[in-house]
């Protein structure tokens, strides 16, 4: 014999629609029936042996709501084709040429803010443009007259000393030091502070956009992204050493 699931009776011993009840209402046995003109009919999978609707399942999704907002990772199925290996070269090309950028600018200002550097005084040659995009060059003349080093950029110049012939104090990291910073305090760690940080970026986009974070075992992963760290620092470490 047959059973229907929610009441547990016979099949045949049942209606096939029953009338929904509004909310709230409660079962009285002398109630009046309702006309079937303005009674709404629900199949009986979707009601109660009263009439009161079935109360949805619980989808089972306990999550709280943040992380069900969060995107989901992107998981490889077995025997699926591996990803299209052009986007993470690009992504390693590009990034790789930004840090490389990144360390070279900051490896002069990180040796002047730790001290390792040579004071002087810098004389503006000339200066084109304003703001961000001022460019400078002058001659830097150490304080010791142990050398002297021309069309030397300047960094770090006020806005009110530009014109040619203008004197201001400057250090560079050596003779072979192509730039003279005259900016002192944390101008100068601004510089190579915001430099650090752009190339560890670079390396943690590296590690995102190649898939180093989406490998299948966490040693795999751990490793992959100590790499992708890794490559951006040893570029730094050698611009540093290149501007000792």
């Amino acid at each position: 014999m047959q059973l229907e699931p929610t009441t547990g009776a016979p099949v045949d011993a049942l209606p096939r629609r029953v009338p929904v009840r509004p909310a709230g209402h409660r079962y009285a046995p002398d109630a009046a029936t309702p006309d079937d003109d303005d009674a709404f009919w629900a199949p009986i999978e979707e009601v109660h042996w009263d009439g009161t609707p079935v109360r949805p399942e619980a989808t089972g999704d306990t999550a709280p709501w943040w992380r069900r907002a969060w995107p989901k990772r992107r998981r490889r199925a077995a025997g699926s084709h591996p990803p299209d290996p052009l986007p993470g070269l690009a992504a390693l090309v590009g990034l790789s040429l930004a840090a490389t950028f990144f360390a070279w600018v900051s490896a002069g200002p990180f040796w002047v803010a730790v001290g390792h550097a040579t004071s002087g005084t810098v004389v503006v040659t000339e200066c084109s443009g304003g703001g961000l995009s001022q460019r400078c060059r002058g001659i830097f003349a150490a304080a010791d007259d142990a050398f002297r080093s021309h069309g030397v950029r300047i960094s770090g110049v006020p806005a009110h000393r530009t014109a040619a012939g203008e004197a201001l104090p400057a250090r560079v990291t050596g003779p072979d030091g192509g730039t003279a910073y005259v900016d002192r305090g944390a101008g100068v760690h601004l510089r190579w502070l915001l430099g650090l940080l752009a190339v560890l970026g670079c390396g943690v986009g590296i590690a995102r956009w190649t898939g180093a974070t989406r490998l299948s075992t966490p040693r795999a992963r751990r490793r992959a992204v100590i790499a992708s760290l890794a490559g951006p620092l040893a570029i730094m470490l050698g611009f540093l050493a290149s501007a000792w």
